[in-house]
């Protein structure tokens, strides 16, 4: 469903004439197609959620990469597709969802500092890809200590 979508608005975006947001959803539509030929079958909305985040992951490190090598219009253009490719994802968790839940997780297992692996499981299960793994690390890390 989620990659129907994005195809959809992969040639509303060519019939527009939107250079920026075609070549963004080129590079993820390719990305998609490279994993179901590794896989050898369509994905499912939670692999193609998966490949997204890779997706976002690598142009938050351009954005890092240019600003730090001076190339700030490089910067913005990655920060665009950045906005792009959110749009793809789930509306994220508030800090304060994911506070009651790493909470609760810990007040569940009375887990000490050694069961930090545990609960990291426990938590990014509960939260399903609606937070990033290093925040939630954070939140753990605090409520452990």
């Amino acid at each position: 469903m989620l990659h129907t979508q994005i195809k959809d608005d992969l040639k509303q975006a060519m019939k527009a004439g939107d250079r920026e947001k075609v070549a963004c959803l080129r590079m993820l539509a390719a990305a998609l197609t490279l994993k179901e030929k590794d896989l050898h079958r369509e994905l499912n909305d939670d692999e193609v959620l998966a490949v997204l985040r890779s997706q976002l992951k690598q142009v938050g490190d351009s954005i890092d990469q240019y600003a730090s090598g001076g190339r700030e219009d490089l910067a913005q253009a990655e920060r665009q597709n950045q906005a792009i490719l959110k749009a793809y994802l789930p509306q994220e968790m508030s800090p304060e969802e994911l506070e009651a839940i790493v909470a609760a997780v810990v007040a569940e297992t009375g887990a000490t500092k050694k069961e930090f692996g545990a609960v990291m499981k426990l938590v990014m299960a509960r939260t399903a890809g609606r937070v990033d793994g290093k925040l939630i690390n954070q939140y753990v890390s605090r409520a452990l200590k």
